[in-house]
């Protein structure tokens, strides 16, 4: 790929990112009261973010089954409202206990 091709990219990247943030807070100038439209946008993020995450967690490691241990350990802890340090660190520790496990076994 050419260097030429890649700014091309990077610019046609930026210009559309900027836009679709830009576009909203140009078109909305007032308060937004109707009550459906502010839960969606409310729960947005959250919805991105499992998005990205979900399937990235079930490809992280060589075998489904210790992804979806660790991926349990987190939706509980989770549940129990500890701290996401603490729940990243744990889930993995799970997932990386039953990778172990089923290499030695």
């Amino acid at each position: 790929m050419s260097l030429e091709r890649l700014l091309l990219y990077i610019i046609a990247m930026a210009v559309t990112t900027y836009l679709v943030r830009m576009i909203p807070l140009a078109a909305i100038q007032k308060k937004i009261t109707n009550q459906f439209f502010r839960s969606f946008l409310f729960y947005v993020p959250y919805a991105v973010l499992a998005a990205m995450v979900i399937p990235a967690v079930f490809s992280a490691t060589n075998r489904l089954g210790s992804s979806a241990v660790g991926f349990a350990v987190a939706v509980i802890l989770a549940y129990r409202e500890m701290n996401i340090v603490t729940v990243a660190c744990l889930s993995c520790a799970a997932a990386l206990a039953v990778e172990m496990i089923s290499v030695i076994l």
